[in-house]
Order: C-alpha cells, then sequence, then structure tokens
C-alpha cells in the first residue's frame, strides 16, 4: 500500500457535444461527478484532484497529421481532453501519485494517425498523444496499453501497428457484431512488430467470468513477459451489461476488480453510455481499486434481479481464444523473423476507412521500410472525400525514433519525390527524431 494518493482529472467538456441527444455528451461524466461528490471520495487523502490544462498543437503533431491541418478539425474541447491526460500522466511521472486516471471527453481511440475528421466519436487520440508526450520529456520507451472499450480500439492498434516497443492489446465485443468491424486475431502487427498488437475479440454475452479468465491466464502473463516501462489502460466501459450500444455483460465489480488485477499506472476514460445505470458505479469502482480502497460494497441497484451467468459456448470460446494465443505469443520471435524475410524491404496495405460522424470516406496506402538497422520509416498516401471537405489528399513520410540516417533521408525524399510528381494537395514529414511535422511547400 502506497501513501501516494490517486490523481484525478475531471474534464466533462461543456461546450462540445457531436448533437445535443448524441450518446457521447457531458452528462457521460456528469452523473459520475454526482456520484463521486456524493460518496464523499474528494475528499479522503487516498484520492488527489487536478485541474486539466491544455494541451499543444505540437503535443498532437507528435502523433497525427491532419488534412489539410489539425487546426480545422480541432475545438478547444478536444485540446483541454488531450491536456487532462498529460495532466494525469504528469502527476503520475513527478511522483506525486501512485496512480492517475483521466475522466475526460472528447474521447479518442478510434482517431487514426491520419485525421480527416471525426469517427468513433473520435478525432484525435488521446492516449497516443500523452504516451508520445512521455517518450519526448520522460524517456519512456516500452509501453503497455490493455484497451478495455467494448469497440475495438482501432485507432490505437493504427497509430502503433508497427511500433514493436508498444503492445497494445484489445479485448472488445467481436468485430463481426459491432463497430469498427475490426480487431480480429489475424491483425497482429506489421512484420517488424509482429505480436505487438494482441486482438482479443469476444463473442456478445460475455461476463465477468470470461473476462477475468482472459485477464488471469492471457493478459497479465503478457505483461509480465513484455515488462513494459508503464501500463496504459484506454478504460472503456461499455462492455457493462446496461450499455445501449453494445451487447455484453460485464458488471461495476467485474470493472472494479479488473483495475484492481491490471494495475495500470495511468488510466484514461473511453467509451461507456449507460449514463446513470453504469457511469456512477463503474467509475466508482475503478477509482476505489486504483486508490487501494475497499470497492467490495459498489453494487448496481438492479444487480439482484438480472441473470449475468455467461454462455456456456462462450467459456468455451474464450479459453480456446486464450490458448490459441498462448501458442502464438510462444512463437513470437519465429513467427516475426519469418515474416521479415517474407516481406523483404518494403510492406504494404491499403486501407479503406469510414469517418462514421463526418460522412468522409478516405482511402489510404501505407508503406513501411523494413531496415535491419532501424525501426525504418513508413510513407502514407491518402485521399479523401465526402460532405462537407470535398476532397482531399495528401502524402506523409513517418521518420521514426531511432530511424538510421539513411531511412531519415528516404522518407524526405519520398515526400519530396512525391511533391514533385504534384499527384496530392498536401505534403508532410513527421519527424520524431527532431519533434517536428514540416509541412512541405
Amino acid at each position: 500500500m502506497t501513501n501516494k494518493p490517486l490523481g484525478l482529472v475531471f474534464f466533462p467538456a461543456f461546450d462540445w457535444a457531436i448533437s445535443k441527444t448524441h450518446p457521447e455528451r457531458e452528462e457521460r461524466l456528469l452523473y459520475t461527478r454526482d456520484q463521486i461528490v456524493e460518496e464523499g471520495l474528494l475528499d479522503l487523502p487516498e484520492i488527489r484532484e487536478y485541474k486539466p490544462r491544455l494541451a499543444e498543437y505540437k503535443d498532437i503533431e507528435r502523433v497525427h497529421i491532419g488534412v489539410p491541418d489539425l487546426s480545422s478539425l480541432l475545438t478547444d474541447a478536444h485540446l483541454v481532453s488531450a491536456g487532462s491526460v498529460i495532466t494525469a500522466a504528469e502527476s503520475f511521472m513527478k511522483g506525486e501519485t501512485s496512480r492517475a486516471f483521466a475522466l475526460s471527453r472528447p474521447p479518442g481511440h478510434h482517431a487514426m494517425r491520419m485525421v480527416h475528421g471525426t469517427r468513433g466519436f473520435c478525432t484525435v487520440n488521446v492516449e497516443a498523444i500523452m504516451i508520445e508526450y512521455l517518450r519526448q520529456y520522460y524517456g519512456i520507451k516500452k509501453v503497455a496499453i490493455v484497451d478495455t472499450d467494448v469497440h475495438h480500439g482501432d485507432g490505437t492498434q493504427d497509430i502503433f501497428y508497427h511500433d514493436p516497443d508498444t503492445l497494445f492489446i484489445s479485448f472488445h465485443q467481436d468485430g463481426r457484431t459491432l463497430y469498427p468491424g475490426t480487431g480480429f486475431m489475424d491483425e497482429m502487427g506489421g512484420p517488424g512488430a509482429l505480436c505487438s498488437t494482441v486482438n482479443l475479440p469476444l463473442p456478445p454475452g460475455t461476463g465477468d467470468e470470461g473476462l477475468h479468465y482472459l485477464l488471469d491466464h492471457l493478459i497479465k502473463p503478457l505483461l509480465s513477459d513484455f515488462k513494459p516501462d508503464i501500463i496504459i489502460n484506454s478504460a472503456g466501459q461499455d462492455n457493462h451489461y446496461s450499455d445501449p450500444l453494445a451487447n455484453m455483460k460485464i458488471t461495476a465489480q467485474g470493472y472494479a476488480r479488473l483495475a484492481d488485477k491490471l494495475k495500470a499506472d495511468i488510466a484514461v476514460l473511453e467509451g461507456g453510455y449507460s449514463i446513470e445505470e453504469a457511469l456512477p458505479y463503474v467509475n466508482v469502482g475503478i477509482i476505489l481499486a486504483m486508490a487501494g480502497l475497499d470497492y467490495s460494497k459498489v453494487v448496481e441497484p438492479d444487480l439482484a434481479s438480472l441473470d449475468l451467468r455467461q454462455p456456456e459456448k462462450n467459456t468455451l470460446y474464450i479459453k480456446k481464444l486464450v490458448s490459441d494465443w498462448q501458442m502464438i505469443w510462444s512463437q513470437r520471435d519465429k513467427l516475426k523473423a519469418a515474416a521479415i524475410q517474407k516481406t523483404g524491404d518494403f510492406w504494404q496495405r491499403r486501407k479503406s476507412i469510414y469517418y462514421d460522424d463526418s460522412g468522409i470516406r478516405e482511402s489510404q496506402q501505407e508503406k513501411v521500410r523494413l531496415c535491419p538497422k532501424c525501426h525504418g520509416f513508413m510513407t502514407i498516401a491518402t485521399e479523401s472525400e465526402g460532405y462537407p471537405s470535398g476532397y482531399k489528399s495528401a502524402f506523409a513520410a513517418v521518420i521514426t525514433r531511432n530511424a538510421c540516417p539513411a531511412c531519415a533521408k528516404a522518407a524526405y525524399d519520398a515526400v519530396w519525390q512525391a511533391k514533385k510528381e504534384n499527384k496530392f494537395q498536401h505534403y508532410f514529414v513527421q519527424d520524431k527524431q527532431q519533434d517536428v511535422l514540416e509541412r512541405l511547400s
């Protein structure tokens, strides 16, 4: 038991909403705040509240490339939400808190590296912004992200898909039954980072039993084996049995025990849209667990009247899922070496991305240099069309933190060559070594 408090940061974003009746609205946090105040949690010495700050555009440009630019896509609420997460992380890194929990909105885990608009309620990825901030200013290298949202964190996966120093674990309702329709087992990372992405698609109706089997037999052993410098919980709460947007059966106790076992250094609020029936109880349970306090009495009022037993077929499926991933993980070095050898110098893929909140369709081609001396570099050719932006296109190169001189030069050369051919409207280099997003003109 530590004598340092849990750090909390609240930002309900009163002036930001997709619409007045949209599930992603300020009441998500206001009911939670009322419950926390009513329970007197903010008066406890084990909990300390911090005020959010404004993130800088430089913090966001460390992760995102906006087309045509970020300033036309973001509001002050996005800057404060990202700043809230950085504030929570700072409290932990400075040794002021034992752990930290940022309860802020808008959320972020569906926002990918290239940003054309808002999708899945997300415009910028606040967890990724915070992680790259910690790498820049605190020298953090190995990061583990455990995404517990019911929807697959496709944006976080996209940003770190080629980063072997980031272990991204996501359990979520099977993408065949829920937005965004991704997050299957074969999405394991690019060849140079194979098995650094661990997707655990779960069947509808999965409850506390299945969640904790997964946690005890797979997620915790993987974290122990990976040995991260820091653990981040992308803390979506829409696996709750009452959530209107999904079909799972997790309880507040299930979530609290998850937080207790996971022992994440920093948790960041994601989804969760059962505003009265779930969020006040789930958040209180998580806060108590992260603060090292008793959470056993946090129970939803209607829990006793419900049958939340997990179907037997779900139990059998989850046990096989764990067994399959245990085998893959044990062979990860061999699988990664084989993938690199098979791929050669460059790995490529095409993606179609739909921005459901903005009505934009994006087509993207990604090309990654697999360098034997470093983590290489990436180029992204992107085009989008839709209301209200019309047609937009861009070509960008991303230089990794440990890129060798040859790869750094090749990245710039690729952008200058694309600009010479004049096929796109905008040209960027995101240089992580120099900590700059450069627009080439």
